[in-house]
């Protein structure tokens, strides 16, 4: 068997492993009275801003006529209701009624149910690499991959956390032109993390793309119910790929995981991209204050998240 061969037979496998695991072949989804493409058209309702119909075929890929089908069937089940759109009264915008909203609520509490069982049975470094794994796989075979790269979020190997440290350095003197005492500051942070670490309460993440480190990230733990989320980074040459944003969204993740209450974080108004990044997470401006520190005068930022 070539190796075209091999792996495909090797997807088929696991799709039909997959399939089985999460009772797609079920007659109803989820133990409701949808199938696969119901639920999934139900869930495109409740999240799209105003869609139509052309919009959800083109987000799930449906022939036009089979999801005619099924929004007629949501309709009769008053699922779901239709208005005029007021940019093209040509255009028809659907919605779910309270009805549908009900219905998908159900199916959305079920689904998150069956998941969080199957993955309860996993330590949280195996969810940790399913969880990847499953990124790494939608990377590779999304219709429209950002720069053909695979991005992976990984645990720190030796090594890396000499590298979180001598990129920083080098990073934030080319430019914003901080001296070595920013650099002294993240080598303070990584040993700290290091000599103190609490692997239930703390983690840091390494960026790869092409099994080249291009970010990094930590969360540490500032007291029972409050983590830090510290020296985020990402190389230039990485940036615009949603890599930081993905790297903050990991440690928001963690942190409810982890049982914290909030989040909180301290930056310079100077790092515009990962204000915009904490912004997009949720994150509070909640004071600053002028510094003068790394040879620069500065103003200092404190954000918070409410978990």
């Amino acid at each position: 068997m070539d190796s075209l061969e091999s792996s495909v037979a090797a997807v088929r496998e696991f799709n039909r492993f997959y399939t089985t695991k999460i009772g797609v072949l079920d007659e109803g989804f989820l133990h409701t009275p949808f199938s696969l493409a119901q639920g999934r058209v139900l869930y495109e309702l409740a999240h799209q801003e105003n869609p139509s119909a052309t919009d959800i075929a083109a987000a799930l890929g449906l022939d036009s006529g089979y999801l005619s089908r099924i929004l007629s069937s949501f309709a009769r089940q008053r699922l779901i209701a239709k208005t005029t759109s007021s940019a093209d009264r040509r255009k028809s915008i659907l919605h779910l009624t309270d009805k549908g909203q009900q219905a998908f609520a159900t199916l959305n509490s079920e689904s998150r149910r069956q998941i969080g069982a199957m993955l309860s049975a996993l330590s949280e470094g195996d969810q940790a690499r399913l969880v990847e794994s499953m990124r790494t796989i939608e990377t590779l075979l999304d219709a429209k991959p950002q720069s053909g790269s695979s991005i992976v979020l990984r645990p720190p190997e030796p090594g890396d956390m000499g590298w979180v440290v001598q990129r920083q350095g080098i990073l934030y003197a080319q430019e914003y032109g901080w001296d070595e005492r920013f650099e002294a500051l993240c080598a303070r942070i990584v040993a700290d993390f290091v000599d103190h670490l609490d692997p239930k309460r703390e983690r840091c993440w390494i960026a790869e793309r092409d099994g080249e480190n291009v970010g990094s990230v930590f969360v540490v733990k500032k007291s029972k119910t409050v983590a830090k989320l510290r020296l985020l980074f990402v190389e230039a040459s990485a940036r615009g790929l949603g890599i930081g944003n993905r790297l903050v969204e990991e440690c928001v993740r963690f942190a409810r995981n982890a049982g914290y209450r909030k989040m909180m974080l301290w930056t310079n108004d100077v790092l515009h991209a990962a204000r915009r990044i904490y912004i997009r997470n949720g994150f509070k401006l909640i004071r600053e204050e002028k510094h003068h520190s790394f040879g620069r005068d500065l103003v200092g930022q404190y954000w918070e998240l409410k978990l």
